[in-house]
């Protein structure tokens, strides 16, 4: 069974609700046969008369918690292709004509600002990459929660996100508290890392190559950490940005309001440049189908 099928599968369950009457509801159907055990759940189990929304909101929370425990029997993770293992990423390499752009963002989850985020990625139908500090996890696992429900990606970002340099000891609590963090949270195991402040020699990077995470770096910095007047953030984005690109924006660690700000004229700024958004680990697999194709031909 292809897990990683099954996990994104179950992820269209839980955010695609079709049209809903008074007393009945239907589900999209999925590929997988775990997903296809969610579907099986009984819409008519719910009361008849409770109020449009609120069926809305007690099917995704019946589905969740019927995916978290599937997730956490299998220990579901990404797919990420063997050859991004132990790699440093900063972007896909694609051909021009695959306009595909990565919208990541650090240091989160993080109080009203990564809801605000959600709400736009949701509103314009995006999905994203976070890269997630464990301690930030655990103060706030219900915004994680959501993260997943709504098929976003999740990555690792270290416990505390320190800058200076740490043994392996200390490296391995980093990530590892982490991960395991995220895995009681949403069950999923990712293999996702991105060292805070992009730093490759202060001890969590090694340790994450050696534990074979594909550390994700990025091509386009829009500096929001340093909250620039919102068109200079939008153009901080841009001047890099390529086919493949990974874009740098934070959800958390501060005051994103600028970013919160921008983000809806950056989405549209792309795609009015023919640009469609990925995650990361489809970002990756797209360079990965090129290269088995060239290797083919040989």
């Amino acid at each position: 069974m292809d897990y990683s099928k099954s996990f994104f599968g179950l992820q269209k369950i839980l955010i695609t609700l079709l049209a809903l009457s008074t007393t009945t509801m239907m589900l999209v159907k999925s590929r997988s046969s775990e997903a296809q055990s969610i579907e099986n759940i009984n819409a008519n189990n719910l009361p008849a008369k409770v109020g449009t929304q609120q069926q809305i909101e007690d099917l995704k929370a019946t589905m969740l918690k019927s995916w978290q425990q599937q997730a956490q029997t299998k220990g579901l993770s990404y797919a990420v292709p063997t050859r991004f293992q132990g790699v440093i990423v900063n972007a896909a390499k694609l051909t021009p004509e695959q306009k595909v752009i990565a919208l990541t963002f650090d240091d989160g989850p993080w109080p009203e600002s990564t809801a605000q985020v959600l709400d736009i990625l949701k509103q314009n139908q995006i999905k994203g990459t976070f890269f997630l500090i464990g301690q930030n996890v655990k103060n706030n696992p219900d915004l994680v929660k959501r993260e997943i429900a709504e098929g976003h990606v999740i990555g690792n970002h270290t416990w505390h996100h320190w800058y200076q340099f740490l043994n392996p000891q200390a490296a391995a609590y980093e990530i590892n508290h982490t991960a395991d963090l995220i895995y009681q949270v949403t069950g999923i195991k990712t293999n996702l890392f991105r060292p805070p402040g992009g730093i490759m020699h202060n001890g969590v990077a090694d340790y994450a190559i050696n534990s074979k995470y594909a550390i994700i770096l990025w091509s386009s910095d829009s500096v929001d950490y340093s909250r620039p007047a919102v068109p200079k953030l939008i153009n901080n984005v841009f001047r890099k940005a390529k086919p493949g690109g990974i874009v740098l924006m934070h959800d958390g660690g501060g005051n994103r309001s600028k970013t919160v700000q921008a983000l809806p004229e950056i989405i549209a700024n792309f795609r009015k440049q023919g640009y469609s958004f990925v995650t990361i680990p489809e970002l990756l697999e797209m360079q990965d189908k090129n290269e088995r194709l060239i290797a083919n031909k040989k």
